[in-house]
């Protein structure tokens, strides 16, 4: 189990907790627009609609940005390079996590690098982060 700070959900985030611990990433969705969205919020913040929904999303996406942070972080209790980054998913939002599985190295983490999700372990919750998707996964 990886250790680190625990997320504590919200009324708003309890959905999107409750399905990294059964293995799915849940974004919301409008009913309206039809527009995915995150972060988590009670309306669209594309057409202010509160007619919204939690929905399972494929979990690829790519690469859009990150950050190599060497700075040891003792909350994680590592003094391991972590890949910070901005992911977009295929369904349109972008969304912040970690890379894992791969070197953290500039020449490994090509923008717009396949990615797909996997959960770790943090206390009772599940995390979000993401790896290179194995070839001609993710397309």
């Amino acid at each position: 189990m990886s250790e680190g700070p625990v997320p504590e959900p919200t009324p708003e985030t309890r959905p999107f907790w409750e399905g990294t611990a059964v293995g799915e990433l849940r974004i919301q969705r409008c009913n309206v627009c039809e527009k995915f969205y995150f972060y988590p919020r009670p309306y669209c913040p594309t057409c202010l609609s509160e007619d919204v929904e939690w929905r399972a999303v494929s979990g690829r996406g790519s690469l859009a940005s990150y950050n190599i942070n060497y700075r040891p972080m003792p909350m994680f209790k590592t003094d391991q390079p972590q890949v910070i980054a901005l992911v977009e998913l295929d369904e349109g939002v972008r969304l912040m996590s970690n890379i894992v599985g791969v070197e953290p190295v500039p020449e490994k983490l090509p923008l717009g690098l396949r990615l797909t999700v996997g959960f770790e372990p943090r206390g009772d919750q599940f995390l979000p982060v993401f790896s290179p998707a194995a070839d001609g996964e993710g397309e």
